[in-house]
């Protein structure tokens, strides 16, 4: 599609999304014009606002439109355990889980050397300042099992433990209702030896 017009910029803004195509865009685009323009309209309206209005808690760095979000804000959270995430994304699993009552701190993103990414752009000073609050005893490390993530937990794990706090990180382990025999080989290693007494 040639030419500078608002139909190729649409699509053009649509492929910034992960995992969409020319393809995928051009088919987005389309439908919304053709046949929803009230939800183009709500979907513009509600990307306008989300990119003026939302920002970083002052406190765990995920996303907000106040100064501290709702779970920092929560006087019932345990302040003792501080749980490193690597996304927003992340944090909103394991809060669905209802099974972590404590707090946060979100690095958007992890270390990645190869791509230039290295403390300074994941706010790790941010992170260690957080964690010596005097309050906080225990962190958990809750970075994905990528090689990345493997390096960005080692990383905060070792200053952790240097400034004297606790550390643990997620346990690894066979998936609740999987058959061994089709498992990943790492999966099981790691729940081998990642294994607890019964």
């Amino acid at each position: 599609m040639a030419g500078p017009n608002s139909l190729h910029a649409l699509i053009e803004a649509l492929r910034r999304l992960p995992g969409v195509g020319v393809k995928s865009a051009s088919r987005m685009a389309f439908h919304l014009l053709q046949h929803d323009r009230e939800g183009a309209q709500l979907l513009s309206q509600a990307l306008g606002q989300a990119a003026t209005r939302v920002r970083h808690c002052s406190q765990c760095n995920t996303f907000t439109e106040g100064e501290v979000c709702d779970t920092c804000a929560n006087p019932q959270r345990d302040r003792s355990k501080l749980c490193v995430v690597e996304t927003p994304a992340d944090q909103a699993a394991l809060e669905r889980t209802a099974a972590f009552k404590g707090l946060y701190f979100v690095l958007m993103g992890k270390l990645s050397p190869l791509d230039g990414i290295g403390p300074k752009d994941i706010g790790l000073a941010k992170l260690f300042e957080r964690a010596q609050d005097g309050v906080v005893e225990e962190v958990i490390l809750a970075t994905n099992f990528t090689a990345e993530g493997e390096a960005t937990a080692h990383v905060i794990g070792e200053a952790m433990k240097a400034r004297g706090l606790r550390v643990t990180r997620l346990a690894r382990g066979v998936p609740a209702g999987s058959e061994l025999e089709y498992v990943d080989l790492g999966t099981i290693a790691h729940a081998l030896v990642d294994r607890r007494e019964k």
